[in-house]
């Protein structure tokens, strides 16, 4: 686990090959079932991501802010190593745009590490580094995610195993 202003990792090793993971994170049908948070309800529509510049919508939401969309762009590729994108709320009307304000310059991601045959160890990111001032305070620099990304981190084991049940 690491934090420096606005920058949060956690990392867990995995008992699953790097590209059945990655596979897994690849999928946004799966994003619902590995996140942590409870705010990630399901893709719209779902979309597997092969490259930088994928897109893929999220349908999402948090008590305060009720339902709402985010459009993530893939920002960092690499087939079986590594996921990260920036999200950026889709505003239904301009008066919503209006309240949303500025884009807020985060992102997610997830690196993942070979760790001998049958192993990965898999660290998440986030990266509020580059957010607004609000937004940070808000995240306590991210640090108000590394619950849910602990979590995440479990449940995307959980999702590994049953998924190779499934293949056997």
């Amino acid at each position: 686990m690491t934090m420096a202003d606005g920058f949060v990792s956690v990392s867990r090793r995995i008992e699953a090959s790097a590209e059945r993971l990655f596979a897994l994170l690849a999928d946004s049908a799966n994003h619902p079932l590995i996140d942590g948070s409870g705010m990630v309800r399901e893709p719209a529509p779902a979309v597997r991501l092969s490259r930088t510049g994928d897109a893929f919508l999220m349908n999402m939401h948090h008590a305060e802010f009720g339902d709402y969309q985010m459009r993530n762009e893939v920002i960092g590729y690499e087939a079986g190593r590594l996921l990260e994108w920036e999200p950026v709320r889709v505003a239904a009307s301009p008066q919503e745009q209006e309240a949303i304000g500025g884009p807020a310059r985060y992102r997610w991601g997830y690196q993942l590490s070979p760790e001998g045959p049958g192993a990965t160890l898999v660290t998440e990111t986030f990266d509020c580094s580059r957010s607004p001032d609000d937004l940070r305070k808000a995240v306590r620099d991210g640090e108000g995610w590394r619950d849910a990304m602990t979590a995440s981190l479990a449940r995307l084991e959980l999702l590994a195993k049953s998924a190779g049940q499934r293949d056997q």
